[in-house]
This record gives structure tokens, sequence and C-alpha cells, in this order.
């Protein structure tokens, strides 16, 4: 799947399709997400609240 990149303020957004928040398990509204780089490669994935909290 590819998506471009869009103007949002100072920087960049990058829209995800619901399929993928669902697909994820991720509710928009309560959730957030981490964001990793590895070999030029973006990797997504939810917060899990557990570890967050220790």
């Amino acid at each position: 799947m590819e998506r471009k990149l869009f103007r949002a303020g100072n920087g960049w957004s990058l829209f995800l399709p619901k399929v993928i928040i669902e697909l994820l398990k991720i509710d928009p509204e309560n959730d957030t997400i981490e964001m990793q780089i590895e070999n030029d490669v973006l990797k997504i994935k939810k917060v899990d609240k557990k570890v967050e909290e220790i």
C-alpha cells in the first residue's frame, strides 16, 4: 500500500486507513503509538499501557 505525505502545519502527516487502525487494534482517541526506524523502515506499533505505566 503506497501513501503520500501531506502538509500539516510546520510538519508532514501520514493518513492511516481505517483497516490499518483496526488491524493494529488502536483506539485513536485513547491509545498512543510508538514509531521506530530500523534499516530505513518505519515501524509503527501500539504502546502497551501496562508497559507504559512501569
